[in-house]
């Protein structure tokens, strides 16, 4: 732990000894918003926490407002108590070239591999290569230390690739380990295996109270679960308020204009607002009604849920540390 780290009390379902966080979530979902929240959170009382993506899509570079990362770490943001959330895009290429200097001894040939194009045609060819390669770069930035033994980085947030692969992508390296039966890169994959697998790491899902996510989020906790993965929270986010009561609305789902411009009337508002306001009333009554019931098939996940409010993209940093009192359990 970073000198004067102070770890926060996180809300219950997020563990703050956990050193790696998984985030993942359908897409659309705001899981690169999430992961982002949570690396704040975390970072509060002067942990130092690395933020990382994998899906080339400079998603934090944006939501931080910073030039695009390159395949080093970089500063994103300062944290209450002087914490500080540094980010990272790992690159597959680049990561390849590491592996094959670190395991081969291979720096000169994998430059001339990589002039010649030879490299991305073998990573894109193979898919699994990429995840692997992807998550050996996290657990080689989990397992940093300072020269005193100590973590380099309090914890490490990865935003993961989205539920509907996220069990190929974290488990892509096993199928290295079953291959590579010795040597260097068979440690490294049981290595990898044992941090995603182990009780150092939670998965975390993050979701909107709408049919296809909160379906996809109970049939991927379900395959985690299975899977021997330890998973932590389902993040509820861009939750609307309740704001419409039912005696608002009849029992044809419809609010009484009549009603609505008498009431506008008293407060001294033209009262010919009232038809275009009960069609508004109706339709947020409704999406209240869609959210409850979706809220409740969150409970088929059997997992605790935290809920975030409704933050209008694009979201920024303020708002950001805002969600990240939420993830707390601070509001």
């Amino acid at each position: 732990m970073t000198a004067q780290a102070v770890a926060h009390p996180a809300a219950a379902a997020i563990d703050p000894s956990a050193r790696l966080h998984v985030i993942t979530g359908k897409g659309g979902t705001g899981k690169t918003t999430v992961a982002s929240a949570l690396a704040i959170a975390l970072a509060e009382g002067g942990r130092r926490v690395l933020l990382v993506e994998v899906e080339g899509r400079q998603a934090l570079a944006q939501l931080f407002d910073v030039p695009a990362l390159a395949y080093s770490e970089q500063h994103l943001c300062t944290a209450a108590g002087g914490g500080e959330v540094v980010g990272l895009a790992v690159d597959p290429e680049e990561a390849l070239l590491e592996y094959l200097d670190m395991f081969y001894n291979l720096k000169r040939a994998a430059k001339l591999m990589k002039r010649m194009g030879a490299i991305d045609f073998v990573t894109t060819l193979a898919p699994g290569l990429r995840d692997v390669l992807l998550t050996g770069k996290v657990k080689e930035r989990v397992s940093e230390q300072e020269r005193d033994g100590s973590p380099y980085y309090d914890a490490v947030v990865l935003d993961a690739p989205p539920t509907g692969r996220i069990r190929q992508f974290l488990d892509a390296t096993r199928e290295v380990a079953n291959l590579a039966k010795v040597g260097p890169l068979n440690k490294q994959s049981r290595g990898v295996i044992d941090l995603l697998h182990g009780p150092k790491t939670q998965v975390h899902l993050v979701t909107l109270l709408e049919e296809m996510p909160v379906q996809e989020t109970v049939d991927a906790a379900q395959e985690l679960r299975e899977a021997g993965f330890r998973l932590g929270a389902v993040v509820v986010n861009r939750v609307r308020p309740t704001l419409v009561r039912p005696d608002h609305i009849g029992a044809d789902g419809a609010a009484d204009p009549t009603l609505l411009g008498q009431g506008l009337d008293m407060a001294g508002i033209d009262a010919s607002f009232a038809l275009p306001l009960a069609r508004q009333l109706a339709e947020y009554a409704e999406r209240q009604r869609v959210q409850a019931e979706n809220a409740a098939r969150l409970d088929e996940a059997e997992l605790p849920c935290i809920v975030l409010p409704d933050a209008i993209p694009p979201v920024e940093i303020g708002e950001l540390t805002e969600l990240a009192g939420y993830l707390l359990g601070e509001r």
